[in-house]
């Protein structure tokens, strides 16, 4: 790791970099009229976990002990994330109509619904998150989403479990 890249500057990054990612989606949302599906709101609740996770990190600047526990904490959120990202992609791809119609919005499911009910109904799928309304060189937002919370979750695994702390810094454990 390069002299300058302390474990607090390293978990700073990784929150800007969530937050980078949060204020795109809501650009695409507010200002490009795609209105995200319930998968998609699940993955943006991964990235701001991520956030916090990386923000409490970098407040926080323990010593090796605290910052392979906030490592850990990065690297589950990150595969809860990717695994929701997978279950949007299969959804993605499996041919057309074979997944059921656009159902209720989330608001309305957890209205009616308890909690594991809407999350069990969320990843059975619907036509809403099979549609595909956005691509960079042929690949979905979903992916695009997995491949950065792959990279976030490295990121933060190596540089709470390998990064350097300056002398005087990281007093906590």
């Amino acid at each position: 790791m390069p002299e300058f890249l302390s474990r607090r500057l390293a978990n700073l990054t990784g929150f800007l970099v969530c937050c980078g990612l949060i204020a795109y989606a809501l650009y695409l949302q507010y200002w490009q009229y795609l209105d995200p599906c319930p998968l998609c709101l699940f993955q943006r609740f991964a990235v701001i976990g991520m956030g916090v996770a990386f923000l409490l990190a970098a407040l926080h600047n323990p010593k090796s002990t605290g910052a392979r526990f906030y490592g850990v904490l990065i690297v589950i959120v990150a595969m809860g994330g990717i695994s929701i990202s997978a279950r949007h992609i299969w959804i993605q791809m499996q041919p057309e109509g074979s997944v059921a119609a656009c159902g209720a919005s989330l608001d309305y499911l957890f209205e009616i619904m308890s909690f594991l009910d809407v999350i069990k109904k969320v990843f059975s799928g619907s036509g809403e998150c099979a549609k595909i309304d956005w691509q960079l060189f042929g690949l979905s937002m979903p992916w695009w989403t997995a491949f950065s919370m792959a990279a976030l979750g490295a990121w933060g695994a190596v540089m709470n479990w390998k990064g350097r702390v300056p002398s005087g810094e990281g007093d906590r454990s």
